[in-house]
C-alpha cells in the first residue's frame, strides 16, 4: 500500500475555452463607474457568475489606480478574473493575473489553392477564349436549432454561429450568439449577438420585450428602447457604434 501511494503519478491537464466578458474602463475612472453601475441597475444581474476580463490597454494609470479599480469592481460584485494590457510593472500578488492573447473571433480557416474549385467560362462562338474563373470556396457560418424555449436563469451560449429559437426566451434567461440571433417567439429576457468582434451580427424577433439587446458589445437596455417598438416584431443592426431598427411586419 505505502509503494502505491508514494509512486509518483500524472496530473491531467485539459485546456478548455471559456466565455468571458471584458471590460474596457475609460478615464476618469468615476464617469466611467456611474455609466456601469446604470447599466446594472437596469439589467438586474447582468454580471452575476460572469468571467470578466478588465482591458487596460492604452490607460495611463499606476499601480494603486489599477488596485482602486478593481477594487471598486469588486464592490459591485464584477469579479475580475485577470488583466490584459497591463505593463508588468503595474501588476504584483494583490491584483488578479496578466490575460493575453484574447481572441476576438472565432477562427477563420481561409481555403487553400487545392481546395478552391475551379470552373472554366466555355467561350461563345466566333469569339476568343475566356480564361479560366476561379470559384473560391466559401466556409458556411455554423448555427444551431433551438426548439425549447429559454427558460428564466438559463444561459443558452454558442459563440460559433447563429442561433435560431423556435420558442421564446424568458425574462431573466440570455442568448448569447457569436452571429446573429433569430427569435420566433417573444424575446423577454436579454439577446447578445456577434459577441466574437461581429458587427455585421443582427437580432430578429417575432415580439420585443427585452430586458437588454446587445450587438457587438454596444447594448440598449429596456429603457433605452423606442416605447413604439414593444410587442412588435422587430430586428435591429449596427452602422458603426449606431443601433438601427427596422419592422418585421
Amino acid at each position: 500500500m505505502t509503494n502505491v501511494l508514494t509512486q509518483s503519478r500524472p496530473i491531467r491537464l485539459k485546456g478548455r475555452s471559456f466565455l468571458a466578458i471584458s471590460l474596457t474602463p475609460e478615464l476618469p475612472f468615476e464617469d466611467w463607474l456611474a455609466r456601469l453601475d446604470d447599466l446594472a441597475s437596469r439589467s438586474t444581474g447582468f454580471f452575476m457568475r460572469r468571467p470578466v476580463v478588465l482591458d487596460v490597454t492604452g490607460l495611463e494609470i499606476d499601480r494603486t489606480q489599477l488596485r482602486d479599480l478593481v477594487d471598486m469592481l469588486g464592490e459591485r460584485q464584477v469579479r475580475i478574473m485577470g488583466i490584459e494590457g497591463a505593463r508588468p510593472s503595474l501588476l504584483d500578488a494583490d491584483l488578479p493575473p496578466a490575460m493575453s492573447d484574447g481572441r476576438p473571433a472565432s477562427d477563420f480557416e481561409a481555403p487553400t489553392v487545392a481546395e478552391e474549385p475551379k470552373a472554366t467560362t466555355q467561350a461563345p462562338a466566333m469569339a476568343e477564349s475566356v480564361a479560366p474563373v476561379v470559384v473560391p470556396q466559401t466556409k458556411a457560418a455554423p448555427s444551431i436549432v433551438v426548439t425549447e424555449p429559454v427558460r428564466s436563469g438559463q444561459s443558452l451560449i454558442f459563440t460559433e454561429g447563429d442561433v435560431t429559437i423556435l420558442g421564446s426566451v424568458a425574462s431573466g434567461a440570455e442568448v448569447i450568439a457569436g452571429g446573429s440571433i433569430h427569435i420566433y417567439g417573444t424575446l423577454r429576457g436579454r439577446a447578445m449577438a456577434g459577441t466574437m468582434g461581429n458587427a455585421a451580427a443582427r437580432i430578429f424577433c417575432r415580439k420585443l420585450e427585452a430586458e437588454l439587446i446587445a450587438i457587438d458589445g454596444y447594448y440598449k437596455t429596456a429603457e433605452d428602447l423606442e416605447p413604439g417598438l414593444r410587442g412588435t416584431a422587430v430586428q435591429f443592426w449596427l452602422e458603426g457604434e449606431t443601433f438601427k431598427t427596422a419592422s418585421l411586419a
